[in-house]
């Protein structure tokens, strides 16, 4: 049965492709329980892996890789002033001459290893890995049927989408791929501009030669200041974006397919979603779909349809359905100039997040040569360390009544991109996590008293589960003293803490 579908529903609903036209608009997609349209997406359910996985990798990796120089090089480098246009004259020469397209070569891959990458991944606890598919620079990772532009072909000449989903499959994770196509028409006109001053003045970028268009987009205009609608997007390319992402789905089958942006295109967008779905369906023998499709709109997520990804940010509250935070340890693409998150900053991160019902896709930019670089792999070290003893607490659990409390637990305003503007969580900083009968209690630092009160856990308090009969120290082998009074449980700490970072309480009550 389809995830959500009463039994009873899904005959209704069978043969997506016979939906009624709608402008002459009728795609090829997947028969299934799900129609390309929001009353029908609408009885999507977010499958339990996803509820209980809460922690996944991401590998931001491509062409624009191969400088080490930070996101967007694509469209910075024909801005005339940028320092990705600075650094690309200084290196390669003016983009008027070496342009993108020629940056391409240069990306290797040469000591690419993707079972040992994915490896590291899941024993740092990933439960889903998740492969760049494309991102806006309008260049595939995989062996596109429909994009002579894609990594078979050029630059390091290997499936890489193709190679991550085996490491991904070999090591039992959960494959997930990006999409970040749908506004590279726009995104990508900065090649089409020109130096507006200096000997270069005038002279068209190579965006402008007409044998690049497939990779440079025919265009009219350049957006130079770019905006995040479809303005001025023609029906070719919408009709071009949907093939692709099709074809992306039907050869490598994800579990997740992550959109950077709103669903697009709207009918568009929505033959993609169900596509996805239908066709999950179809591999799990009619009974369910396991596929997971993710929109950074609000409302695209509060009835059914697809779950909620927040940019670099986190969620006010605990959000009604499950929702992913997507992040970076630094910049998206590899930059050597970058600063990267530290653990403790990474943990906190993981915790509050999965105590508001959310998962975290934590990226780890791989470098030209695909091996992540020492700071990287001490960072993973760390976060493996922690997950050994923790993450009974992590996995499988679900919100408790409240995420927590704390001076600094409210985040900054809004959701996307706030967590430039978080505090850092100490002792004071309590969250909440709970699985069958047990409460698991982070703190977020090691209290130099020793001591933790927990107002909501005492006898008399209103969100009291009851009588406590159990309170245990995760990584802790021996007993701890606690008391349940009136206003408070009380927990006395040992001298040393389990780890270095957060830690947790499990709780469990009569």
């Amino acid at each position: 049965m389809a995830a959500g579908l009463p039994a009873m529903a899904i005959p209704r609903l069978l043969h997506a492709t016979g939906f009624s036209k709608k402008n002459g608009f009728s795609p090829d997609i997947a028969p299934g329980p799900f129609q390309p349209t929001r009353a029908s997406l609408q009885h999507y359910e977010v499958p339990e892996w996803f509820r209980n996985a809460k922690f996944g990798i991401w590998a931001h990796w491509g062409p624009q890789s191969a400088p080490e120089y930070g996101d967007w090089y694509a469209r910075n480098m024909y801005i005339q002033g940028s320092d990705q246009y600075q650094y690309h004259v200084k290196t390669y020469g003016h983009p008027s001459h070496f342009g993108f397209k020629d940056i391409i070569p240069t990306w290797k891959a040469d000591r690419f290893d993707p079972d040992y990458l994915v490896g590291l991944y899941k024993k740092a606890g990933a439960r889903y890995f998740m492969s760049m598919g494309v991102h806006h620079d309008n260049f595939d990772l995989w062996h596109s049927t429909y994009n002579r532009w894609n990594a078979v072909n050029m630059g390091p000449h290997k499936d890489i989408v193709g190679l991550f989903r085996t490491a991904a499959l070999k090591h039992d994770l959960k494959f997930a791929v990006s999409d970040h196509l749908w506004i590279s028409y726009k995104w990508f006109s900065t090649s089409h501009g020109s130096d507006l001053s200096g000997p270069e003045a005038g002279v068209p970028y190579d965006g402008q030669n007409p044998d690049y268009w497939d990779f440079y987009h025919d265009i009219n205009s350049v957006h130079t200041h770019l905006s995040w609608d479809e303005t001025g997007i023609p029906e070719s390319w919408k009709a071009h974006w949907f093939k692709r992402i099709k074809d992306l789905i039907d050869q490598y089958r994800p579990d997740l397919l992550y959109c950077d942006g709103p669903i697009p295109f709207e009918d568009w967008g929505l033959a993609i979603v169900a596509h996805l779905y239908n066709s999950s369906y179809q591999r799990n023998g009619g009974r369910e779909v396991t596929a997971v499709y993710t929109s950074k709109r609000q409302e695209d997520s509060l009835v059914g349809t697809c779950v909620l990804d927040v940019e670099r940010g986190v969620v006010d509250t605990i959000w009604p359905r499950p929702w992913q935070t997507d992040t970076c340890i630094g910049h998206w693409h590899y930059d050597v100039r970058a600063h990267y998150k530290t653990p403790k900053m990474i943990i906190d991160m993981l915790v509050d997040i999965v105590s508001r019902n959310g998962n975290l896709m934590l990226n780890f930019p791989l470098p030209n040569s695909g091996m992540l670089d020492d700071r990287e792999l001490a960072i993973l070290q760390a976060i493996t360390e922690w997950m050994q003893i923790n993450s009974e607490g992590i996995y499988d659990t679900r919100p408790w009544k409240i995420f927590g409390y704390g001076p600094n637990s409210q985040p900054a305003k809004g959701t996307s991109f706030n967590e430039r503007n978080r505090h850092a969580l100490t002792a004071d900083d309590i969250r909440f996590t709970t699985k069958g009968k047990s409460l698991y209690v982070f703190f977020m630092g090691w209290p130099s008293s020793l001591q933790l009160h927990i107002p909501q856990l005492g006898r008399e308090h209103e969100l009291s589960p009851g009588r406590i009969i159990h309170v245990r120290l995760l990584g802790y082998d021996d007993a701890i003293s606690w008391t349940q009074q009136p206003d408070a449980l009380v927990v006395q700490l040992p001298a040393t803490a389990p780890s270095t970072l957060a830690n947790a309480l499990e709780v469990k009550w009569s």
